[in-house]
């Protein structure tokens, strides 16, 4: 089973064993590779029917639920980790469910297009539209994005709510890194990956 590779620098932060709960675990790929590889326990959340059913086949429990509607059935730091991956931006309240995701879990992992990438600013500044990329493919009126952001926005979102950064990288839309996108993240990174817990 291989993974992209936003996936795999998550797969490298979980601890094995851990108790892991995937928002939005999409067709349960990482979340599996977490159970045959690390051994971790968990469960994955998914609103698509036909996600949930690949999920269950690749043995992968897993919870039909609205993101939206917040993770009030689970107490705190029930899990060790909580990911979301490339499903923030579709959140219609990223703010709180950051909180519930700090609340729930010791550890969380989210990542995210960023909008701030140098190619979106150009189209941006040379077009007036709103940008399109491999990692932004939507037009305006279609896309299931709500919110669009920067590393930069969310890390002032962070600051704003209590929630300390541990870690941080950036792929480009083929899921490869670069020194230069570590020297410039939020110019150069098309895709942010965070690790962050709540401040004490």
């Amino acid at each position: 089973m291989s993974l992209r590779t936003d996936q795999s620098l998550i797969a490298k932060w979980i601890k094995p064993n851990s108790r892991v709960l995937d928002l939005g675990c999409g067709d349960g790929t990482l979340m599996a590779y977490l159970q045959k590889n690390q051994h971790v326990s968990g469960y994955g959340l998914e609103i698509n029917e036909e996600n949930i059913v690949q999920c269950i086949h690749k043995g992968v429990d897993v919870i039909q639920t609205d993101l939206d509607k917040g993770l009030s059935e689970f107490n705190r730091e029930s899990f060790d980790y909580v990911i979301m991956t490339q499903t923030l931006q579709a959140i219609y309240y990223p703010d709180k469910l950051l909180k519930e995701m700090t609340r729930v879990g010791r550890e969380a992992i989210v990542t995210f297009p960023n909008m701030g990438h140098w190619k979106n600013r150009l189209q941006l500044a040379l077009t007036g539209r709103m940008p399109k990329s491999k990692t932004l493919p939507y037009e305006w009126y279609n896309t299931p994005n709500i919110h669009l952001f920067t590393l930069a926005d969310f890390e002032r979102l962070c600051a704003k709510i209590s929630i300390r950064i541990l870690d941080r990288s950036t792929v480009d839309n083929e899921h490869h890194s670069s020194l230069s996108m570590k020297l410039f993240p939020n110019l150069l990174g098309e895709i942010a990956i965070y690790r962050f817990q709540q401040k004490n």
